[in-house]
């Protein structure tokens, strides 16, 4: 059995941002987005077949950053000083 991986590259168990071939400026998906946030970079693939998971983690920020907002503008309104 003849293997052609090179165990000894860097690129095997490092990230996958920093290969040449990722790093090139191009637009990547939301998916691939939260896909390299979850995995820490190595992966940029695992939620490509699930683009609506990734929809739900976008809201699911948002809706936390205007949900701190508001409580903030509400403890203000009610509670002043």
């Amino acid at each position: 059995m003849i293997n052609n991986l090179n165990f000894q590259s860097p690129e095997l168990f490092g990230s996958v941002v920093f290969t040449p071939d990722f790093n090139s400026f191009k637009t990547i998906n939301p998916s691939q987005a939260w896909s390299l946030f979850f995995t820490g970079g190595r992966e940029d693939n695992k939620l490509d077949s699930k683009p609506r998971i990734s929809l739900l983690f976008t809201m699911i920020v948002l809706a936390l950053g205007i949900s701190g907002f508001a409580r903030t503008l509400i403890i203000q309104a009610f509670f002043p000083g």
